[in-house]
């Protein structure tokens, strides 16, 4: 099915904008901490886990530390969420789309 001249264009234009919010998502970075800097997570835009950093003092109290390092995680995914709706908010904001479309 072919499409109009102007719907075909959009598209493609949507297109090349996710493609470029999907590289800008790629490139996010954040860092996250719990119990005061004892666990601290490096996680990238995709969610994925890039470093943990564990004070050998928070060892000593293994159900503690579990909990931080799930602190320490969930916080990170959160601050991956917000700057992913951040770039995606400013890069459909020139569409003209309603808000919470996205």
């Amino acid at each position: 099915m072919k499409l109009p001249g102007n719907m075909q264009g959009m598209m493609k234009q949507a297109q090349q904008m996710q493609e470029r919010l999907q590289a800008e998502i790629a490139q996010i970075r954040v860092e996250a901490s719990a119990g005061g800097g004892m666990v601290t997570i490096k996680m990238d835009g995709h969610k994925n886990v890039l470093g943990v950093k564990i004070d050998p003092e928070a060892v000593s109290d293994v159900e503690m530390l579990q909990d931080m390092v799930a602190a320490a995680c969930n916080e990170a995914v959160k601050k991956v969420d917000d700057e992913s709706k951040q770039k995606m908010g400013g890069m459909l904001g020139g569409m003209g789309l309603p808000p919470g479309m996205f």
